[in-house]
């Protein structure tokens, strides 16, 4: 659909660009702001890096391509190309990191005081670990049952990066059935931890609500609200990409729903994180004054010597 305007491409080539670049910087900066600050060597910190590494991932897996279309004549992606971005397209990599982040505030709120036994560093590791096994897992055999699927007739994927919907429509088999397949997965690996995020989050909130300080209250609610509007911002993804009606859904409601939630969600993840929250906005200050003192002190050692 972006290519029906030409005059555009040019300007929509440096409004993604843009985007992208917000998106890799924000999300860099909170990991190396995580891992240069010792305040922050916690274990939701821990999640969050590895959320944000998620991030990267996803939106390099389609941007870039985007670009160089932008300014190409011929708007073409390889066979491999297209299976390294449903490859990389790593929603159950985020779902399963927000479930276990989830399960932290869980024990954080509801079980203070066996925290530190419950969520220990090695605990932590191993759940980390679990996510990005179960993801690779998911994704390699998702792309690799899709792609040995028999294709006929146009190679013309009327979308603007190789999701999996649209891909399967270009298959020579009985698009129902192939759809009913490729939900198991959603279902299974993306509600599955959805449910585990509920069931943690009406315990905690069950738990806030019986705080006798309203103060203690408003400090829990803070803590979970940035959480919450990513989790949101995720399966309304999920949501709008495999489990909408077919008869509200048509090619090019498909591209405009698909660029603005692949677009915005991975650029506003960093903003929520980082402006609701202010140990990360006291770390990214310290970071930054720490680097400019140190600059001026070695430019005026060198000047002196």
């Amino acid at each position: 659909i972006l290519s029906q305007y030409p005059e555009l491409q040019f300007f929509l080539f440096l409004v993604f660009l843009v985007n992208y670049l917000i998106t890799l910087v924000g999300n860099v900066i909170i990991m190396l702001v995580i891992r240069a600050d010792p305040h922050l060597h916690t274990l939701m910190y821990f999640f969050r890096s590895h959320f944000s590494f998620v991030d990267i991932c996803y939106s390099s897996a389609i941007v870039p391509k985007m670009l160089v279309n932008f300014l190409a004549k011929h708007k073409t992606i390889s066979v491999n190309g297209c299976l390294a971005q449903m490859f990389f397209i790593l929603l159950s990599a985020e779902s399963c990191l927000l479930a276990v982040m989830a399960y932290d505030h869980y024990v954080a709120i509801c079980h203070p005081l066996h925290y530190r036994t419950i969520m220990s560093g090695w605990a932590c590791a191993q759940l980390a670990f679990a996510s990005w096994i179960i993801s690779i897992s998911v994704e390699v055999a998702q792309t690799r049952w899709i792609f040995s699927l028999p294709f006929c007739g146009s190679n013309r994927i009327h979308h603007f990066f190789c999701d999996i919907p649209p891909v399967l429509k270009m298959a020579c088999m009985d698009a129902s059935k192939n759809k009913i397949m490729v939900l198991t997965v959603p279902v299974l690996f993306i509600m599955g931890p959805f449910l585990l995020i509920t069931v943690s989050y009406i315990c905690v909130i069950s738990t806030i609500l019986r705080l006798s300080s309203a103060e203690g209250r408003r400090k829990a609610f803070s803590t979970c609200s940035s959480h919450l509007i990513v989790v949101t911002l995720l399966y309304g993804r999920a949501l709008f990409t495999y489990l909408r009606p077919k008869s509200i859904s048509t090619p090019d409601s498909d591209q405009m729903i698909s660029l603005v939630i692949t677009i915005v969600a991975p650029v506003l993840n960093p903003i929520i994180y980082t402006l609701r929250n202010r140990e990360e906005k006291r770390a990214f200050r310290k970071t930054v004054e720490k680097s400019i003192f140190s600059h001026s002190w070695r430019k005026q050692r060198m000047k002196n010597s």
